[in-house]
This record gives structure tokens, C-alpha cells and sequence, in this order.
């Protein structure tokens, strides 16, 4: 019987509840191994998230849209927290 037979045999014997259990820990191991390869791959790559944030960032500015100052930042914050602004006293 092959590892996947063997598996798929013992997940069909357990309960619903325990089904989906053994599903979210498969799918942790997955996420576990493609974050674990991707850091190995690219050692001293730039953090993921800062790379898409410079592409948006370079996508905004070749549109021609302007940048926000920090006040355009902070009224952006302020409207989004329903006019609330952290230095207004």
C-alpha cells in the first residue's frame, strides 16, 4: 500500500471533526515548507513584503498619481477611523 493509500485510509476512519483537523495540519505543513524553501532559496533577499510594497510603489508614481505627504497620510488615517485623529485634543 503506497504512503497516500495508507493516509487517505487512515483520514476516512476518523471522525468529521478530526478529518478537518488532519486537513489544517496538512495544510500548516505545506505553508511551513514553502516558507521554509523560500527563505532558503533567497538567503539574502530582500523581505517579500518590502519588495511588492517598492513594485506598488513604483506602479502609483508611473500612473502619475501623487504620493500623500504625512499630513495627506494622517487625514487618510483620520477619515478611515471615522474622522478620529490621535493629535486632535
Amino acid at each position: 500500500m503506497s504512503p497516500e493509500q495508507l493516509l487517505l485510509e487512515k483520514w476516512r476512519s476518523l471522525p468529521p471533526d478530526k478529518q478537518q483537523e488532519a486537513i489544517d495540519f496538512v495544510e500548516f505543513l505545506k505553508f511551513k515548507t514553502t516558507s521554509t524553501t523560500a527563505h532558503k532559496a533567497e538567503p539574502k533577499s530582500k523581505p517579500l513584503l518590502g519588495e511588492r510594497l517598492r513594485n506598488i510603489r513604483e506602479e502609483i508614481v508611473a500612473s502619475g498619481v501623487s504620493l500623500l505627504d504625512w499630513e495627506g497620510v494622517e487625514r487618510e488615517k483620520a477619515s478611515r477611523r471615522g474622522g478620529y485623529r490621535e493629535d486632535a485634543e
